[in-house]
Order: C-alpha cells, then structure tokens, then sequence
C-alpha cells in the first residue's frame, strides 16, 4: 500500500483539504479520507492525472525539423506531409521503441498519466510486413512497459491514399492493410497487450474518411464491439472538399448519418465543421480530441469549443504529433484560440468554475472516456494515475483551488509538477522520471544514427 498525505485534493464533489489518498497493490485507490497515520508520500497538490488521448510516438523525433519553409510558397499540412512520408522509410523497430518510451517518459513529466496511442506505423520500408504482423505494435507496448505510463492502443486501418482509393505511395505503405490482414495483425496486438500490465486496454482506429472506404469502415466496426474507437475528422478543408465530392457528404455528416456515433467514439480535431455539426457531434456524447499545438503547428485551424461546451460536448487533449509534450500548454492553447478567434476573455469559464478549472475536468473526464479507461477521478477503484504538485513556487504562490488551477494552466505550472503515478506506479518524483537516463540516453543515440538521413 501507498498512502498520500495532501494538502489540498480536486474530488469528484470539488476541492478538499487535508485529505490521505490510501493506492492498492493493484494499482487502484482503494480509499480516500481524512488524513491519518503516516503518509508514503507528503504533497501540497494532487490532481487526478488526464489520459493523453491521441499520440502518435514516432513523430517526436522530427520536433523542430519541419520549420523551414520548402520550394512550394504556400507550405502547409500537406507538405508537412509528404516530409513525415519521407522521414519514415528511416525508422527500424528498434528507432520506433527508443522514440516511444522518451515520448511516454516526457507525457509522464508533464503530467499525463496514461495514453492512446494512435499506431499506425506497422510495416517495414516499403510495405513490407514483418514475420510478425503485430510487431511494431509489440515495440509501442514495451516502451509504454519501460516508462511505466498507462496504454491505450489504437492500431490503425489505413487502406487508400485518398477517397478515390487511390494506391498508398511511398512512406504511407508501412501503414496500408487490406481489412483481412489489419483483422489479423489487430488481434495479435491484443493478445500481447493481454500480456502487459491490467490496466492496459485495446481499441480501434479507422484512420480517416480518405483512408478506409465505406465498406472497410463497416466491416471494421462489425467486428469491433468493444472498447475506444478513435478517428480523425474534418481537420483540413481539402479533406472536407474531398469527402464531400466522393461520398457526398461533408465528413461529421456523413460519419452521423452511416454510424451510430457514441461514448465509445473519440473523433480527432473536429476543426472543420459547421455550426449544426459541432451541435450534432455535442448530442451524441463522443468526445472531439483535441491537440491544440499540433492543429496550431500544422495550421488545421480552430476547434469550436465555446459553441461545443455549451451544447454539453465532451472534450479531451492529446498531443498529437508530439512537437511538445505539455498537459498545461495543451489546455492553455485551446482556451487561448477561442480568445483569438471570438476576442473575448476567459472564453470556457462558467458561472460556477474558472476557465483552468473547466479545461482541467474536461480534460480528466474526457481522456478517460477516450481511453476507456477507469481513471480521471481521485475516488476509490479508480486507477491511481495522479499528479503531485509543489505550490510553494513562484508560480503558484500557495495559492488555493480554482486559482491554483488557472495558475497551473496559464502560468508556468509544469514546473512546478512534482510526482505522478500511473496506475500506482510512482514513476516521476521530485520532477523527475526515474528511468530518464537511460531512455534520454536511447533516444540520443537513435537521433544520432537518423541525422544524417533526416
């Protein structure tokens, strides 16, 4: 047993004071109470620690590569794109596992307690499968297992390069499976993740609209009956331009009107949509995933999250592309382009709760849902994922409830983050994640072999 002595608590029912969070054996809160005894570990702060809900691990090493601007004047996602095609003919099993656990490592330092990783890297260069289908599936399971951070994986169907299903060119065919063969490489990744650690889960993720025809999508949710679905949706206009000339629809429309859309579903970016569409994804209780500084880094555009909240929308953060690695930066980045966009103020607030408050329960609440995972509150049988923070800084100022929250998200507080658990694991303390030797150390060494063909 772990028992956690704090000073201040974010409960379900609001903020608490002097509270002993008691953490099983198993990795759950077996209880929560008024402080007693002696304490394992003694915090001024605990907040339940949110599930990054869309990664994709690879990506982290092409931070601050992509910055300059090519031959073609208009730069954009798409030319981004072809860069990320490029860089991955580069990638071994053993380069996808070192840059996975420093990925899984710096979310846990930022206060992310678990993730859902978006794996859709599966092949060898060229499209090659391994002798094992499932294994770069495997390579994202033992990082996850090295860091110690909680997992959700997503393997993802990717079958066309446009809805005119188009043949997968260069980098895209280490991702491209015909249904049959993702089937089968989708329920070896299962039975290892049954190998991992219990609060491991499994889900899906049809890639996109352009990616997975109709007919792929159906017999993919067929055959998934249980657990995450996740997909990305209406990110750029020319996706919206291209799903309305193929299938007739724009795509929140079309997915609504095929699909019975519902908790089980995280729908990513939603940038793209109409005001009756933000109204009518809000009503079917998914949750839009979110990645503020990816959609600013790639220039998607701007999530309607006043319009959507308001309309009791379900959010959550992840972090996408992985450029930066900040639960705050994230949640400060959404409230920061509605500011923008509507210029306004303290955008996402609500009568009753700050706007650091707001993003920070949403957040918490919407991660879990995306992960299917029992985490998101600090009460007893939830999975004991959990930030820990100094608020003697001079950041923080040992300031109290929905203020201390908003000084968190909008002025400095990761730094100020001290321990995290994920799943009662105690994998970061004082600030520091306790393998970060050796996984910086791995991470330097596969940068190295990649520079030059970077």
């Amino acid at each position: 047993m772990q028992f956690i002595h704090a000073d201040q608590c974010l409960m379900p029912e609001g903020w608490r004071r002097d509270v002993q969070v008691d953490i099983g054996a198993d990795g759950r809160i077996a209880g929560v109470g008024a402080r007693i005894g002696r304490a394992t570990t003694r915090v001024d702060l605990l907040l339940p620690a949110p599930l990054n809900l869309h990664s994709h691990a690879f990506q982290r090493a092409m931070a601050g590569l992509t910055e300059a601007r090519g031959p073609d004047p208009s730069d954009s996602f798409w030319t981004w794109r072809r860069l990320m095609y490029a860089f991955l003919d580069q990638l071994t099993p053993d380069h996808v596992e070192a840059i996975a656990a420093l990925v899984y490592m710096e979310m846990l330092e930022a206060g992310f307690g678990a993730v859902a990783e978006f794996h859709y890297l599966h092949h060898d260069v060229g499209g090659t499968p391994y002798g094992r289908l499932a294994e770069l599936s495997d390579r994202i399971i033992a990082a996850a297992v090295e860091a110690g951070i909680g997992l959700t994986l997503l393997p993802v169907q990717y079958q066309y390069g446009g809805c005119d299903r188009r043949a997968l060119q260069g980098g895209q065919r280490r991702f491209g499976n015909d249904p049959d063969r993702f089937l089968t490489l989708h329920s070896q990744a299962m039975a290892a993740l049954a190998t991992g650690p219990k609060d491991y889960a499994g889900g899906v993720a049809p890639h996109s609209l352009r990616a997975v025809d109709p007919a792929g999508l159906r017999t993919l949710l067929d055959t998934a009956t249980s657990g995450p679905i996740h997909m990305h949706l209406a990110e750029q206009v020319a996706e919206v331009d291209e799903v309305l000339a193929h299938l007739g629809a724009r795509p929140v429309d079309w997915l609504l009107a095929n699909h019975d859309v519902d908790a089980r579903w995280c729908l990513i970016h939603c940038t793209q949509m109409t005001e009756a569409e933000t109204d009518a994804l809000a009503a079917t209780g998914a949750v839009a995933g979110l990645c503020p500084l990816t959609e600013a880094n790639l220039g998607d555009g701007i999530f309607n999250g006043t319009r959507f909240l308001g309309q009791g929308g379900r959010v959550g953060v992840g972090s996408d592309s992985n450029i930066q690695i900040s639960l705050f930066e994230e949640l400060k980045s959404l409230e920061y382009s509605q500011r923008l966009r509507d210029r306004s103020r303290a955008a996402l607030a609500s009568r009753d709760r700050s706007t650091g408050r707001v993003l920070f329960d949403a957040a918490a609440a919407g991660g879990a849902q995306a992960g299917g995972r029992h985490s998101g509150k600090i009460a007893p049988g939830f999975w004991a994922d959990l930030i820990a923070v100094d608020t003697d800084t001079q950041w923080l100022c040992n300031r109290q409830g929905d203020t201390l929250l908003d000084s968190l998200v909008f002025a400095g507080g990761h730094a100020s983050i001290r321990d995290v658990w994920s799943a009662g694991r105690h994998v970061v303390k004082e600030g520091r994640h306790s393998h970060r030797d050796t996984i910086v150390s791995n991470f330097k060494r596969v940068m190295r072999q990649l520079e030059t063909s970077i």
